[in-house]
C-alpha cells in the first residue's frame, strides 16, 4: 500500500464542486433502503438534473441468477417511549433509528428484551450505527452508546410502522451516445440512508460527470447506471450482460469521493485494464501520495459484482477517504461536515482528466523518416525563454521519437514521464505540420 498526504497538482475551482454538495444536501434526510419510495424519490431529484434518466422497476420475485429481488420496504415512522410516551429514540429525528428493512412492531417491551433489537457503537459514543436486516425477518433500532447508557426504566413501548410487502426494485440509467458503440461504464449506488460520502457522494458525481459529458462531442459513449448495492448490480447485469461484456472499454465505480482526508485507489480485479492504464497515470500526476489498495483484500462495493467471474469488466474506483478507513464509515458522523465542495471538485477534476485522457488516447507514427527539420517549420519558437524553449523543444522531440505506431500515447507519456493531457497541444502542432498521423488501433 501506498501512503501519503495526497496533493493535487493544482489549484481548481469549486463550480461542479459546489453543485455537487447542493445536490447531496437537498437528498440528504430521504429515507433510501434496497426498495421503496426513498430510492424513487432520490432518482427523481436526479433526473431533475438528468432529463434523459430513465428509471426502471423490477417487480419482487424476479430471479437474477443466485440472488431475488426481496419485497419492497417502506416506513413511515418508529419511535422507543418510555412510560410518559416521551420518544427516547426518534426515527423523525434521524432515519438511522432504524434498522433498515426492520419488520412492523408496536408492542411494549421489557429493557433486557430490548436489548437483543438495540445497536450502537461503544467506540463511538455519539454515532448512530447503520445497521440493515435485508434477508432476515427482524426489527430493531440504532442509538448511540450515550443513548443507551439513558434507558434505565423496566419497559418500553416500540413501534415501527413500516410495510414489507410485493413490491419492485428500482434503479435507473442513462447512456450517452457518442461516435463509437465503445463504451465507457459508470456505477453508483442509492440505497443507504442519511450518510454523505458513503452514500450520495457517488450518485452526486454521476450526475455532475454525467450533465459534464452530455455536453461535449464525445469518441465513445457513456452508460451511467444507479441502483442499490450489491442486488441492484446483479440485476442490470442480468438484463446487460452480453452488451456490457461486449461494448464496455472502460469502467468506474463512485464511491466514497466528497472527503478532503485522502486520495484513494483501487484497482480491477487484472490490475492490467485500460481503466487501470488510466487512472494509475492520472492520479501519479494529479494526486502524488494517493493510497493504493488490492483489489484481493479490499474490494467492498458494487466492484465485487461487476469484476466477478463471468463478468469482468475493467472496473477501478477513485475514491477520497475508501469505505471503511474513516470514523463515520456506516454511521452518522458520515453528515455534511465530513464531504465538502473541495473535495467533490477534486473527485470531479480527476475523473474529468480519466475521460479527457481515454477520449484523446489514440496510437500516432511520424509521417517521415529520420527527424525532421524543426527550424524550418517554425516549431521552436513557440514559447519564449530558455526553459521554457527547452522543455517544448524535448516534448516535439520525444513525441516524434515515441510515436511509432508501437504504443497509444499514455504509452508515450509515460516513457517520456510527461502527463498525457500536456501532450495534446504539441499532437495537434504535429498534426497540422503533417509531421504525425494517427494510426488504428494497437
Amino acid at each position: 500500500m501506498k501512503s501519503g498526504a495526497p496533493k493535487m497538482r493544482e489549484d481548481v475551482s469549486c463550480s461542479q464542486g459546489a453543485f455537487m454538495y447542493g445536490l447531496v444536501k437537498r437528498l440528504f434526510r430521504i429515507c433510501r433502503s434496497m426498495t421503496g419510495n426513498g430510492v424513487r424519490e432520490t432518482l427523481k431529484g436526479i433526473a431533475a438534473h438528468l432529463p434523459k434518466l430513465e428509471i426502471h422497476e423490477v417487480p419482487s420475485g424476479t430471479r437474477c441468477w443466485d440472488w431475488v429481488v426481496p419485497d419492497e420496504w417502506n416506513i413511515r415512522d418508529a419511535h422507543i417511549s418510555d412510560k410518559r410516551g416521551k420518544r427516547i429514540v426518534d426515527f423523525q429525528q434521524h432515519n438511522l433509528h432504524v434498522v433498515g428493512y426492520s419488520t412492523p412492531v408496536d408492542k411494549e417491551i421489557s429493557r433486557e428484551d430490548l436489548d437483543e433489537h438495540l445497536f450502537s457503537l461503544p467506540e463511538l459514543p455519539d454515532a448512530i450505527p447503520y445497521v440493515t436486516s435485508y434477508y432476515r425477518k427482524f426489527w430493531g433500532f440504532c442509538l448511540t452508546e450515550n443513548q443507551r447508557e439513558t434507558l434505565s426504566e423496566p419497559h418500553y413501548r416500540v413501534v415501527i410502522d413500516s410495510s414489507l410487502s410485493s413490491g419492485s426494485l428500482t434503479y435507473a440509467d442513462l447512456v450517452v451516445p457518442g461516435e463509437s458503440k465503445e463504451e465507457v461504464f459508470f456505477s453508483t449506488y442509492i440505497c443507504h440512508p442519511s450518510m454523505a460520502n458513503n452514500e450520495l457522494s457517488g450518485p452526486a458525481l454521476a450526475t455532475c460527470l454525467a450533465k459534464w459529458i452530455s455536453s461535449q462531442n464525445n469518441r465513445y459513449t457513456y452508460r451511467f447506471v444507479f441502483a442499490p448495492e450489491t442486488i441492484g448490480p446483479l440485476v442490470y447485469l442480468s438484463k446487460n450482460l452480453e452488451h456490457l461484456r461486449t461494448n464496455t472499454i472502460a469502467a468506474f465505480n463512485l464511491t466514497c469521493v466528497g472527503d478532503d482526508l485522502a486520495v484513494s485507489y483501487s484497482p480491477s480485479k487484472s490490475s492490467d485494464t485500460l481503466t487501470d492504464r488510466i487512472a494509475e497515470h492520472v492520479l501519479r500526476h494529479r494526486a502524488p501520495g494517493y493510497i493504493t489498495y488490492d483489489f484481493a483484500n479490499h474490494r467492498g462495493s458494487d466492484e465485487r459484482q461487476y469484476c466477478s467471474p463471468g463478468v469482468d469488466l475493467p472496473m477501478v474506483s477513485i475514491m477520497r477517504s475508501r469505505y471503511g478507513d474513516y470514523a463515520g464509515y456506516h454511521n452518522s458522523l458520515d453528515n455534511l461536515d465530513l464531504v465538502s465542495p473541495q473535495g467533490f471538485q477534486t473527485s470531479f477534476d480527476l475523473h474529468k482528466d480519466c475521460i479527457t485522457v481515454l477520449e484523446s488516447n489514440k496510437v500516432y507514427s511520424t509521417t517521415i523518416i529520420g527527424e525532421p527539420q524543426l527550424s524550418r517549420r517554425n516549431l521552436m519558437q513557440q514559447f519564449g525563454g530558455e526553459v521554457s524553449m527547452n522543455h517544448w523543444r524535448m516534448l516535439i522531440q520525444n513525441i516524434l521519437m515515441f510515436c511509432d505506431g508501437s504504443r497509444d500515447l499514455i504509452g508515450v507519456a509515460e516513457k517520456v514521464g510527461e502527463y498525457m493531457i500536456d501532450l495534446l497541444p504539441v499532437v495537434e502542432m504535429l498534426k497540422r505540420e503533417a509531421l504525425l498521423r494517427e494510426d488504428s488501433q494497437l
